[in-house]
């Protein structure tokens, strides 16, 4: 064989293997772009409204879960037909019985054909998938609430409760709604967390559930851990507009190792809680409350000081004043004694009158103790009294008031100092 006859064969190898390589490849490409573009067309057809193009995707890839899914939801719930939309909804969770919420709209459909039996199978399958996802959660609660199983609704409720920090509150409710035992949902159902317990007490008070929510606050402290002092005020201002005094004396006394109100205890010594106004004002609780009346100042001195660290100054400036707008609530003994006394300041005081520390029954507004006029003074200057609450008294308000109310009064009030205590014979026993 020539030279030349043989560089021929070897070129004609060359191409047949260039060829046999090309070919396979040309194939596998056309598959993949087939593959791909029927992909493509198939998930264009799941995005539209019409069920025919619903369809069309399920044809292009019988595969797909989750085409076979929204075909069942059209047809269920826009055509309302859920005998249509029973095969669809089989197909899908035999294709992917992993995910959860193709077993929900299976169940929400036997519900529509009133097959409870599978609707049940296919909530359980469902929960099986997937049992700690909240909003799953809470629609098989309210499936089993529609059948009428209570107990397997409370079940995922505290599912929800445990896992969604936003949805506790609306849990309850429902919680409550089909079941107001709170021993039963506080061993059952709600979860040993501040969140779930904050949202129950509150969801309590708002229901004027006085003993339940008691209960509650109980198991809040006996977690021993950290409370918003908000909440705590929350909670004794309700407590307070219930008449409940005794519950809100625990609850601030409870609330000292919990919510940092260590500081803000009364004593026997003193039943004024931040006397000196050493300590911030809190705004809540059993400390110190105040507003902005109009005409008046409140601010914390450290300029002026009496034994504390600084005190507090209320600037009267204006017409029409009543009151300074500064108060604290404290329970007391009905039919007992009590010594009062304070220091104060005053700076150009003008206008008729003057202020006045005032002690009157928090709900009845009978006056148990006036002062003197609180002016006409450049130095610390002591006030004091005693007087005896009345046998219904259970909470007093020690305020500073405008006396005449409502009248003209500008100048300068410095306050500290102050302290209530039970009456000294009385201790003694005379």
């Amino acid at each position: 064989m020539s030279g030349e006859q043989a560089g021929i064969r070897i070129a004609l190898q060359n191409r047949v293997r260039r060829l046999c390589f090309l070919i396979p490849c040309l194939l596998l490409t056309s598959a993949y772009l087939g593959l791909v573009t029927k992909q493509s067309v198939a998930a264009y057809f799941a995005k539209s409204s019409d069920p025919s193009d619903l369809q069309r995707a399920v044809r292009l890839e019988p595969g797909n879960a989750e085409y076979h899914d929204k075909l069942g939801q059209y047809l269920s719930l826009i055509q309302n037909s859920p005998e249509l939309a029973l095969p669809s909804y089989r197909a899908a969770v035999a294709l992917n019985p992993h995910q959860a919420h193709y077993w929900f709209d299976l169940a929400n459909d036997y519900q529509s054909l009133e097959d409870t039996e599978r609707q049940t199978e296919a909530m359980q399958r469902a929960i099986s998938a997937d049992p700690t996802t909240p909003e799953l959660a809470w629609e098989a609660a309210n499936q089993y609430l529609v059948q009428g199983n209570t107990q397997k609704a409370l079940h995922e409720f505290r599912v929800v409760i445990e896992n969604d920090p936003y949805l506790p509150a609306s849990a309850l409710q429902m919680c409550w709604r089909v079941q107001p035992d709170v021993d039963l949902l506080l061993r059952d159902v709600v979860p040993p967390t501040v969140i779930a317990y904050s949202s129950f007490l509150e969801l309590l008070t708002t229901k004027g559930e006085n003993a339940a929510a008691a209960k509650v606050w109980s198991r809040i402290v006996e977690l021993r851990q950290p409370f918003p002092a908000s909440r705590v005020f929350e909670y004794i201002r309700y407590l307070i507009g219930q008449r409940e005094v005794h519950q809100a004396q625990l609850v601030w006394q409870q609330a000292a190792a919990i919510s940092g109100l260590a500081s803000y205890q009364p004593s026997a010594e003193n039943l004024v809680v931040n006397g000196d106004f050493s300590l911030e004002v809190l705004n809540g609780g059993f400390d110190w409350l105040y507003s902005q009346p109009k005409g008046v100042a409140l601010a914390l001195d450290p300029t002026q000081t009496h034994y504390g660290s600084r005190s507090l100054l209320i600037v009267f400036e204006g017409p029409g004043v009543s009151e300074s707008g500064i108060r604290q609530l404290i329970p007391v003994q009905p039919s007992s004694a009590y010594d009062f006394s304070a220091s104060f300041k005053a700076e150009d005081i003008q206008g008729a009158g003057g202020p006045q520390f005032t002690i009157q029954d928090a709900y009845s507004e009978h006056t148990f103790y006036a002062s003197d006029d609180l002016k006409d003074a450049d130095f610390w200057k002591p006030v004091d009294g005693n007087f005896a609450t009345g046998p219904e008294t259970k909470l007093l308000a020690l305020r500073i008031l405008r006396v005449p109310a409502a009248s003209a009064i500008r100048g300068k009030l410095w306050i500290s100092s102050i302290r209530l205590a039970p009456h000294k014979q009385q201790g003694n026993g005379s």
